[in-house]
């Protein structure tokens, strides 16, 4: 039974946290675990499609987006495999995670940066098709986790890359309708550019994060002391 005020999701979590208004979930919940897996469904079905589209219509944007895709199944079945282990442990996995989301946001760089000088003009229809079925999935994703987003390092790693596809779907979207009106191939190199930056992004705040809450386990503190703090100066 929760207590007056407490969100019944985080449980123990949100007692122990010592942050009024601001409870440390760490994942220990049946239905987050359940809202997981849907989410890697969801992500392991949308980089098939995004990949194979990808290559068909010659975009590097809607590449970039596959490999977001399959990156986030990889990270969420990690996020999934290291709930109920202790606080050091899985500020490791996301530690884990965010070292994943730079080296993913330098090779979109790389590559992005090597295909200016010889990309050809993506196909706009199916570049703006799948992408707006892309950005469908990842709403719904986002709609499943948005009742999560406060939560640790490895918690809100999840957040982040399901916030950060959803964005970058809309400037898929938009690339494909500039590659329409231009046809030129800059706009999806423009996007698949800033799709790169925002990846680098959120790799360093799941790292400030994560590297936060180890050294916080080093010095005994609480998970509530630790965590809460890093959760509180990353919100936005």
């Amino acid at each position: 039974m929760t207590a007056p005020g407490q969100d019944p999701v985080c449980g123990a979590a949100a007692a122990g946290c010592g942050c009024a208004g601001n409870p440390v979930f760490d994942g220990m919940s049946r239905q987050y675990r359940a809202v997981l897996w849907v989410v890697i469904a969801i992500n392991a079905a949308m980089f098939v499609v995004e990949i194979v589209f990808g290559g068909l219509s010659g975009s590097r944007s809607l590449q970039a987006d596959a490999l977001d895709f399959l990156g986030d199944t990889a990270t969420y079945g990690l996020s999934l495999a290291v709930i109920g282990r202790s606080r050091t442990f899985r500020s490791g996995a996301a530690l884990v995670k965010g070292l994943s989301l730079l080296a993913m946001g330098l090779w979109v760089f790389g590559a992005t940066a090597i295909a200016f000088f010889s990309a050809q003009t993506p196909e706009a229809p199916v570049m703006g098709a799948v992408g707006i079925l892309a950005l469908a999935a990842n709403l719904a994703s986002v709609a499943l986790l948005v009742r999560f987003k406060d939560g640790d390092a490895n918690v809100r790693s999840v957040w982040l890359c399901s916030r950060n596809d959803a964005i970058g779907n809309v400037a898929v979207i938009g690339a494909a309708v500039a590659v329409a009106l231009t046809g030129s191939a800059l706009p999806d190199l423009v996007v698949a550019g800033a799709m790169s930056a925002l990846f680098l992004r959120s790799a360093g705040q799941i790292l400030r994060q994560a590297l936060a809450e180890l050294r916080a386990s080093g010095r005994g503190e609480t998970a509530g002391e630790g965590a809460c703090g890093a959760s509180a100066g990353h919100r936005h």
